[in-house]
């Protein structure tokens, strides 16, 4: 059995060597490495591949959620509504422009925000929702922004985790993940679903005027060289990078395909198997991975571990050369950085509760039938022992 990785990026280069390289070269030779046509083409093919008028590219996705919040025109002391249950970038921004984070707990079963306590937190204060579609499930948009429509709120999704998902509404359409709210952002980070080999990010929108102003935000507020019309920051996706997902992206639906079966594959393992809750779409039962929509891509598989010891489960797999990871350890309202008096710890019940249970096994899309035999064969005799 050849070595699990928790990523196989360099397996999945082998496949795609031969374009990435001749691209990479391309923009080498022409020596155009900031803004370059790269760029400008891959912006062009996202923006069809997601049905979404405008793809800002940027340096990363951390940037392109704030950027969003300052295209928007949010200002401090305005309050932003997040989950408590994602990484630490969601509400880093937030903090980082004065605005107030307000977080909230999640759904015990999708581990999205909790669509109950977004209402709950409303005050006359919010200006914005920021859902993130964790581990690559989207989360309830349908009903995210019946919400921001009743109080005038916008919507950023936090589409990191989740490109290529697609989101079905109660009425039927269909509609990518990062197309739905006001504004959107992504992350190119090499263990994406669509990452690049460096540092990379996007911001989408439908609205012209928006994007206009996101233009000139990413580029020191620059829409004429030297002419500085809005408060900006430097925040520009490379064309080596951009050489890189142009090669990656027309395989994505492929990619995505490859971890929604071999997340069948693990989920099928795992039945009846009473401690090991596996993780669903958001049409289907539970324990089950939706077959008719792709509203899932499965940036991560998330197992919650019943009855038995989630650490010492993780310092077993490592043993047995398993990599694994616990995504997140700690709830976002109990770090340093972003405790807040305000909190009340039976607001985030479910929250508290997943940080001691959650662990996400290798998921990539090279992986092969023995390597996931291995690995849920391992983790079903730690957890029935």
């Amino acid at each position: 059995m050849k070595k699990i990785q928790m990523v196989d990026l360099k397996g999945q280069y082998e496949y795609i060597k031969d374009r990435v390289n001749a691209s990479v070269l391309d923009v080498i030779e022409s020596t155009a490495f900031i803004n370059g046509p790269e760029v400008h083409q891959f912006q062009k093919e996202l923006e069809t591949y997601l049905g979404v008028k405008h793809v800002i590219p940027c340096a990363n996705g951390t940037d392109a959620l704030q950027i969003a919040m300052m295209g928007l025109g949010l200002k401090p002391g305005d309050e932003v509504i997040t989950a408590d249950f994602t990484f630490a970038a969601t509400v880093e921004v937030i903090a980082l422009l004065g605005l107030t984070p307000v977080l909230v707990d999640v759904d015990p079963v999708d581990f999205n925000i909790d669509i109950a306590a977004i209402k709950r937190a409303i005050t006359p204060k919010t200006k914005a929702i920021v859902p993130v579609h964790l581990f690559g499930l989207v989360a309830n948009m349908d009903a995210i922004m019946d919400i921001a429509k009743e109080h005038n709120l916008y919507v950023i999704e936090d589409n990191a985790q989740a490109i290529g998902a697609t989101y079905t509404s109660k009425d039927g359409s269909k509609k990518m993940a990062g197309a739905i709210g006001h504004v959107a952002s992504t992350s190119f980070f090499p263990s994406k679903n669509l990452g690049c080999y460096g540092d990379g990010g996007a911001i989408f929108t439908n609205n012209d005027d928006l994007a206009h102003t996101i233009r000139g935000i990413v580029n020191h507020g620059m829409y004429e060289r030297y002419h500085h019309d809005v408060v900006g920051v430097n925040s520009r996706l490379d064309s080596i990078q951009a050489a890189v997902l142009r090669a990656k992206l027309p395989n994505l639906d492929d990619y995505n395909k490859a971890r929604q079966q071999a997340a069948r594959k693990y989920t099928k393992a795992f039945e009846g198997i009473a401690n090991i809750i596996t993780p669903i779409g958001c049409c289907a039962n539970e324990g089950v991975i939706c077959d008719d929509c792709d509203c899932h891509v499965f940036h991560q598989y998330t197992l919650r571990i019943l009855n038995a010891d989630r650490d010492a489960l993780v310092k077993h797999l490592n043993e047995q050369g398993i990599p694994c990871g616990v995504y997140y350890p700690i709830p976002l309202h109990l770090q340093k950085a972003y405790k807040d008096d305000r909190y009340i710890e039976t607001d985030f019940v479910v929250t508290n509760q997943l940080v001691k249970e959650v662990i996400s096994l290798p998921m990539h899309t090279e992986l092969d039938d023995e390597q996931i035999d291995f690995i849920t064969t391992t983790v079903i005799n730690f957890v029935t022992q």
